[in-house]
């Protein structure tokens, strides 16, 4: 299949060219050769590497919690029209027994494959996290964090850990830091009321990432730099909920000048009402309303999200005043690399898997590619 007459993003450009796909993979960039079997004529559109979501709790009216590989697949079948490729879901701090069930139908779906986009594993926010920095979490289910809890709850599929948020200051958090880092889990900064220093020494123990940026962490402050502080101070990376509700665009702005793009991922913290009408939903067990564009539990507090990443890069390409190839880099080759799979995904390069995304310049989008088949 040749895609031909598009706009290739690439990590620092975009530039008028052809892509050829063979085998699910990027065979060539432009090549020689003039006759293809199946051609698709771009015409004019941008094509970009499929954007990867490394926190997403639901969509479609279906929850990571469900503990299901129906829900899981459900929710890569709803995702994967918005230009999401590969995700990993999310989990919610509820009892270790359902974290359990939920990482094995994970790592089922990582291994069996979907019917949309891919599973790369799970991120599991929670249950390690401070009582004083909830959000939308449920204080009744947070349990010390120390390696037998953590191996309770991950059970068999430890090998479908992608990444862990966990609040630095919580006693026995900075060990298991070390020890889950050591193992090559991403220990994420998160629902945490840090200081600065007690930030900073999770950050030594191996923290690498921080988790929506802004939301449910100390704010910077000119006597006390808090953890937003440190995430600016340090070369972590960090995500950000780019829908203007959690985090307005100044804000993201100055964050992005200051992190630089190569150091931000964009992230949906989507939950089951993703592409659903307003109403009652849930998220991790608690009720959600979900209403002219805000999720939110009953006491206000904002309950993640009904973004989809395709809107996260509109939002940043039209009012933060990126460059497209930066909004997409930050929805694609950097989840890549806190994946780890940025050897295969995340940048339209010969050898890469074929996912990929054919948008206008508002970013709506026209065809989403999974391993060179066509999803949309």
């Amino acid at each position: 299949m040749l895609i031909k007459n598009c706009n290739i993003i690439y990590l620092d450009r975009i530039e008028n060219g052809s892509v050829l796909i063979e085998n699910g993979k990027i065979k060539e960039i432009n090549p020689s050769i003039s006759e293809f079997e199946e051609v698709i004529d771009a015409n004019g559109l941008y094509l970009a590497p499929g954007f990867i979501d490394v926190h997403i709790h639901g969509a479609g009216g279906h929850d990571t919690m469900d503990g299901t590989f129906e829900a899981i697949n459900e929710i890569s079948k709803v995702i994967v029209k918005h230009g999401t490729t590969s995700f990993t879901p999310t989990t919610m701090t509820v009892a270790i027994d359902d974290i359990k069930k939920s990482m094995k139908v994970i790592k089922e779906a990582k291994e069996k494959g979907t019917d949309g986009a891919i599973v790369l594993g799970a991120h599991l926010e929670g249950p390690f996290i401070s009582p004083k920095a909830i959000g939308a979490q449920n204080p009744n289910y947070l349990i010390p964090p120390t390696l037998d809890n953590y191996k309770k709850m991950v059970g068999d599929a430890e090998d479908a850990v992608v990444s862990i948020t966990i609040a630095p200051e919580v006693p026995g958090a900075k060990e298991l830091i070390k020890e889950l880092s050591q193992k090559g889990i991403v220990c994420s900064i998160g629902h945490t009321k840090a200081t600065y220093e007690e930030a900073m020494e999770g950050i030594k123990c191996g923290c690498g990432h921080s988790t929506h940026l802004f939301n449910a962490m100390t704010p910077f402050a000119h006597r006390e730099p808090g953890v937003v502080g440190a995430i600016f101070d340090s070369d972590i990376t960090t995500e950000t909920i780019s829908d203007g509700i959690h985090v307005s665009y100044p804000s993201l702005r100055i964050a992005y000048n200051q992190k630089t793009p190569d150091k931000v991922l964009l992230v949906t913290d989507a939950m089951m009402a993703c592409s659903m009408p307003d109403g009652m939903y849930a998220l991790g067990g608690q009720d959600v309303v979900v209403k002219e564009g805000a999720a939110r539990l009953l006491n206000g507090s904002l309950a993640g999200s009904i973004l989809t990443l395709d809107k996260a890069v509109k939002n940043v390409y039209k009012n933060v005043g990126l460059p497209l190839y930066e909004a997409v880099k930050m929805a694609s080759y950097n989840p890549a690399k806190h994946c780890k799979v940025e050897d295969r995904k995340g940048l339209i390069k010969e050898g890469y898997d074929a996912d990929l995304v054919l948008f206008d310049e508002d970013i709506n989008i026209k065809k989403v590619f999974v391993k060179g088949k066509i999803m949309l």
